[in-house]
């Protein structure tokens, strides 16, 4: 379909049809409107032909079977998705060093940057936060994004005397000595793959998926853990991914009937094993909305919701249902206008198209105004 800036809407104009002779046809709900070579619209309706040589009003020789009013509103682009209520994305904490569980903390439990996240053989597995895994020894000649993490976190748990930045050096060294005799640790400047874990901030205990005495052996599953915050995750159809983008505001249902705001934190791909035997996997997109610190939500750990999405919107726009449109051979729209017991064919130009009604602007065309609706 034509647009203000004459580029294709998603929803493609009707194919050209043939010239025909005798009685004109309806094509995907729209009447189709034919141009004479040379001349002015010629609209084919029930009865026939119109004759062509007329301007863009030329009138109809039938009116209409139906009639809509033209209306002034704001229209919005929206959909709605299914939501889920909850803390986020959850992640496995696992053991990478072998030795048996003394600790564990509360499934609820948050855990801030420097507390024990569990222990082995009664010594701490540490929280710190950053957005790259522990993955091997940190020590004196190491460099990259991990070290700048460490180094960091040490600053913040008020350890000095280095420079914050990707290389582990001398200074390092101490500042990691202090930091193991503070938490009890053997004082060798090394920090060791598996005592730390790297998150992106302060978690919350989700579950526990080993007991306190369990030997426990690389690899092992010791927890999972989420964020903090109240997040919503909505799932939507990969033809959908226009209307979740990241910082878009979107409105959550909650299961009380209340509403709250909310806001696009996140989008991603996900591929979800298709339903039933031998069903191809199926393109998801994973949508994340924070909706902050909202009273509305407090008690609410899991709850399902429903997340109203908004692509665009226009505001004060005029308006038709878009069963009124008529296609023009030249690639435009018109409407069929009826005044008087009479009807006339305006061009107009479409805009957003949402609810099953399109924005609409044309010469002499108003609020009010009565247009036809084809069968």
């Amino acid at each position: 379909m034509a647009t203000l800036d004459g580029k294709a809407e998603p929803d493609a104009t009707p194919s050209r049809p043939r010239r025909r002779r005798g009685r004109g046809k309806v094509v995907g709900g729209l009447l189709i409107v034919l141009a004479a070579a040379g001349a002015g619209f010629v609209a084919v309706n029930g009865t026939g032909v119109l004759e062509a040589g007329a301007g863009p009003t030329q009138s109809a020789a039938v009116l209409p079977p139906a009639t809509a009013q033209v209306t002034k509103q704001t229209l919005n682009d929206t959909m709605d998705a299914d939501g889920e209520l909850g803390y986020g994305p959850v992640t496995t904490a696992v053991t990478r060093k072998p030795g048996t569980i003394t600790w564990l903390p509360e499934s609820g439990q948050q855990i801030t940057r420097g507390r024990s996240l569990y222990r082995l053989d009664n010594k701490p597995v540490m929280l710190m936060y950053g957005d790259t895994p522990a993955y091997r020894d940190l020590k004196i000649g190491a460099e990259g994004k991990d070290v700048e993490n460490l180094e960091r976190n040490l600053s913040k748990l008020g350890y000095d005397g280095f420079t914050v930045d990707d290389e582990y050096t001398y200074d390092t060294y101490e500042a990691v000595l202090e930091w193991q005799e503070d938490r009890g640790l053997d004082e060798t400047g090394v920090v060791e793959l598996g005592r730390v874990v790297f998150a992106p901030g302060k978690v919350r205990v989700e579950s526990l998926e080993a007991e306190e005495g369990q030997p426990a052996q690389p690899g092992q599953k010791v927890l999972t853990y989420t964020g903090t915050s109240k997040v919503v995750t909505a799932k939507l159809a990969a033809e959908d991914q226009r209307m979740a983008k990241k910082g878009a505001k979107v409105e959550v249902t909650l299961p009380d009937g209340k509403s709250v705001k909310g806001k696009v934190t996140e989008v991603a791909t996900v591929i979800e094993p298709g339903e039933g035997q031998n069903a191809d996997p199926e393109t998801r997109i994973e949508a994340l909305v924070s909706i902050g610190a909202s009273k509305s939500a407090k008690g609410l750990d899991r709850a399902a919701v429903d997340v109203t999405f908004t692509a665009s919107k226009r505001a004060n726009v005029l308006t038709v249902p878009v069963a009124a449109l008529v296609a023009l051979r030249e690639g435009g729209f018109g409407l069929e206008v009826i005044e008087g017991g009479k009807s006339r064919y305006v061009a107009v130009k479409t805009g957003l198209f949402a609810g099953g009604r399109v924005e609409v602007t044309g010469d002499g065309l108003t609020e009010g105004m009565t247009v036809g609706m084809p069968k």
